[in-house]
């Protein structure tokens, strides 16, 4: 969605993955880089799904082109129909130094927001991040599990 076009990937885990396709109304959680990005993808969600949406507004083409505006009450429409844990992952980044790091932010509001403690999530990103960016990966992280927590 960054470069005006919608990116979707979908993850199972599990002790026994069946497909890795998730269907509509199946998906337990979604994530979404962009507020519209959730709005898009909700159908996705089951009754009982939650989302961590990136409170970014990203203008698509057809918005930069003034042929429309971006809809208003994106998130707050969204929590009508599910729990929604908004989290604003690019300025809580930028803040931090650096604004691509928003998806470690969001990686730690997610963490968070399935209770998966029992893995070393720190440790994971110290043995995969360049160690030029550890530090900052991990402040990233801290604060998405902070934004949700709250």
């Amino acid at each position: 969605s960054q470069r005006g076009g919608s990116v979707s990937t979908q993850v199972r885990f599990g002790k026994k993955v069946y497909s890795p396709i998730i269907g509509e109304g199946s998906a337990d959680i979604l994530v979404a880089f962009e507020e519209m990005e959730a709005a898009r993808y909700a159908k996705f969600l089951k009754k009982d799904g939650k989302m961590v949406v990136n409170t970014l507004q990203l203008p698509s083409l057809p918005v930069l082109s003034g042929a429309c505006q971006y809809p208003q009450g994106i998130v707050e429409e969204l929590k009508k129909h599910v729990p929604v844990m908004a989290v604003a992952a690019t300025k809580i980044a930028a803040d931090l130094g650096n604004p691509k790091s928003a998806n470690v932010v969001l990686l730690g509001a997610l963490i968070e927001a399935l209770g998966l403690h029992d893995i070393d999530w720190k440790n994971i990103i110290k043995r995969t991040v360049k160690p030029a960016f550890i530090d900052l990966n991990l402040k990233a992280f801290d604060a998405g599990k902070a934004a949700v927590k709250r």
